[in-house]
């Protein structure tokens, strides 16, 4: 086997430049696989890691239109309101009553309301925030840093307490230190002025809780739920909320249950329903549609492979022809079929394998690069770049054997008249 290999590296290297075209469809097929996978993957892995920094735990419970054909009345609705009505909303009861229910396998369930964006002019400075409502859990299922004081608590109710970034402080009162704590400053919302004062800073964080509008950052200031409600003119209800799981439990059966029960206070309901949304279920979900597109993708461009396996058998036709009087030399000698067989199997296969590691080798390389450009980190991957191996030298095999066995039933007498 190693005089095979030996005599194959040898037959490439006294041809050099026909060796190396002869590969040029295996390098590129195996080199555009490793570098979509790689960059798919690398694409796949930090849209993993972003979602599962929201909380792979997190279930969303939310209002859903019914569909125009829903029948559970009996009846077909062609059309149905645009948004929900107050008696639509899921209460604090049903909450309340699915704690109850299900209090063991929660830690957190967050209540929000969004207010808009509130003005607050301090002497000379105008600064914008963008106000949530929000409850006690809030701050325990998100990752908030608290600088200074309190986060908002289910007791504050209707007060007019706010926490706020360290970056609004500094432009507000001219420091983010524990200071500000218990100062008061004016907000405009909704065209009426109201005082606010600071019960906790919050650190900003620029991938975290804040937008852009124009270059002026707009961070985001929390006040009690109720608070927001009464500014917002909003109803006593939620269109929707998120439920945080405990640690190791089940979220595929929790989101299950929480769909059927709060589904089931909305079977007379003609116009709305309730739906919940996993971040895990939308994780794979979206892992299975990445997959399927880089396999797609992938399979066009190892369309190529094929030009390359087509390459190596017509070379090796090429090398038999004018190896054959030496083909004819060995079977007078007593070499079996078998072992001109394998000779020229094994050409192939290295012949393949040369053009997969190098194929390898410009795949990361061209994957490394396209994910940096798209500012991701590049994770190449070692099962694809093992696997990529093995198929070319599987080409080897599958395209050299038809030479191969050519060669093995030459007539050795014929062979060595061959001119």
């Amino acid at each position: 086997m190693f005089d095979n290999v030996d005599m194959a590296f040898a037959s490439l290297w006294a041809n050099k430049m026909r060796a190396l075209l002869t590969v040029l469809g295996i390098i590129i097929g195996i080199g555009s696989v490793i570098a979509i996978v790689t960059v798919g993957d690398s694409l796949t892995g930090s849209l993993t890691d972003s979602m599962q920094s929201f909380g792979v735990n997190n279930i969303t419970v939310s209002l859903q239109q019914k569909s125009s054909d829903d029948s559970s009345q009996g009846n077909v609705r062609m059309f149905g309101p645009s948004s929900p009505s107050a008696e639509d909303l899921i209460t604090d009861a049903m909450i309340e009553e699915y704690k109850q229910g299900y209090g063991d396998q929660v830690s957190a369930i967050i209540l929000t309301q969004s207010v808009g964006t509130a003005q607050v002019q301090q002497e000379s400075t105008t600064v914008s925030a963008t106000m949530e409502g929000v409850n006690a859990d809030y701050a325990a299922a998100n990752d908030l840093t608290l600088l200074h004081g309190r986060f908002i608590k289910d007791e504050d109710d209707q007060r007019q307490v706010a926490v706020v970034s360290d970056l609004f402080c500094e432009s507000v009162f001219g420091t983010s230190g524990a200071s500000v704590l218990g100062q008061s400053f004016e907000v405009t919302v909704n065209n009426q002025l109201f005082k606010f004062y600071v019960a906790g800073v919050y650190e900003y964080e620029e991938d975290g809780y804040v937008s852009l509008t124009g270059s002026d950052p707009v961070t985001e200031m929390f006040v009690p739920l109720q608070t927001a409600r009464k500014l917002a003119s909003a109803n006593q209800g939620y269109q929707s909320f998120t439920v945080v799981a405990v640690p190791g439990a089940d979220t595929q059966t929790l989101l299950s249950n929480t769909k059927s029960f709060f589904a089931s206070f909305y079977t007379r309901n003609e116009s709305y329903t309730v739906t919940a949304t996993s971040m895990e279920s939308m994780l794979e979900t979206m892992t299975s549609m990445m997959a399927t597109v880089q396999l797609a993708i992938s399979a066009i461009a190892a369309i190529s492979l094929l030009v390359g396996g087509i390459g190596v058998m017509n070379i090796m036709l090429v090398s038999i022809t004018e190896r054959t009087r030496e083909i004819g030399t060995r079977k007078a000698l007593g070499a079996p079929g078998l072992a001109i067989r394998v000779q020229f199997i094994t050409e192939a296969v290295v012949i393949c394998a040369v053009g997969g590691i190098l194929g390898v080798m410009l795949g990361v390389g061209l994957g490394a690069l396209g994910a940096t450009l798209m500012g991701y980190a590049a994770r190449p991957s070692i099962s694809a770049i093992l696997l990529a191996v093995g198929f070319s030298m599987a080409i080897g095999v599958f395209f050299g054997y038809y030479p191969a066995n050519k060669a093995a039933k030459l007539d050795p007498i014929e062979a060595l008249r061959y001119e």
